[in-house]
């Protein structure tokens, strides 16, 4: 084979990952409701792309948990069990919490000062009526956290939890009172993170993701 058959269409690999991600905010917020099935057709129209565009990253959705594809029905939004999603939460905060700890330990000052933007971002967000906007400050936040934390195998788990939990985000943030202490759970990460503290940055990462299972678990049936 001849070295130019080996490059990759940088264009078509980008295009790729916008459609995984417009589907992904488009489960997020609740378009796609769990358990709806997903008609190729129609997503091409939504969003504006060829069917093999929307068929690549149907698979993707698939391989992260998202959707689930059944015989003669094809793609569908997976559904979480309450068992599953318990589990869900119990990695996310060992991993969170360690995260959050190495942060402390060994991010950077520039890692730091775009800590400091995420928070503010976040903040920002839960003052607008946006749910497209605040569930993508909070992910930048998750993305910064896992950056600083200088551990390439905990981003990448962590990365796949959270799209995992993409099911459940909103459901717990939407509830009366939580985004209000969410914000306020944010800042106390990021104080700690800032004040070098690596066991506080841990306890506050777990209480966290503690306190959104509380809340998304009340709302999941225990069958």
């Amino acid at each position: 084979m001849r070295d130019s058959e080996f490059q990759i269409a940088k264009q078509n690999a980008s295009l790729r990952m916008q459609v995984e991600e417009k589907l992904r905010q488009a489960i997020s917020v609740g378009r796609f409701k769990p358990g709806e099935r997903l008609v190729e057709r129609e997503l091409c129209e939504m969003i504006g792309v060829g069917r093999t565009s929307i068929r690549e990253a149907l698979r993707q959705l698939e391989a992260e948990g998202l959707i689930t594809s059944f015989p003669h029905r094809g793609p569908v939004v997976s559904t979480i069990s309450y068992e599953e999603a318990a589990q869900l939460y119990t990695v996310r905060a060992l991993l969170e919490s360690f995260a959050g700890q190495q942060f402390a330990e060994q991010g950077t000052e520039e890692d730091m000062a775009d800590l400091e933007l995420r928070v503010k971002e976040f903040s920002d967000a839960a003052q607008a009526d946006s749910r497209e906007r605040l569930l993508a400050a909070k992910t930048a936040f998750y993305e910064c956290l896992t950056n600083g934390s200088k551990n390439v195998v905990v981003k990448q788990i962590l990365t796949s939890l959270h799209n995992r939990v993409t099911l459940l985000r909103m459901t717990s943030m939407t509830q009366p009172g939580r985004l209000e202490h969410s914000v306020e759970e944010i800042q106390a990460i990021a104080a700690a993170i800032r004040e070098r503290d690596g066991p506080k940055a841990a306890a506050a990462c777990k209480y966290h993701i503690d306190m959104a299972a509380r809340v998304a678990l009340e709302h999941l049936p225990r069958d």
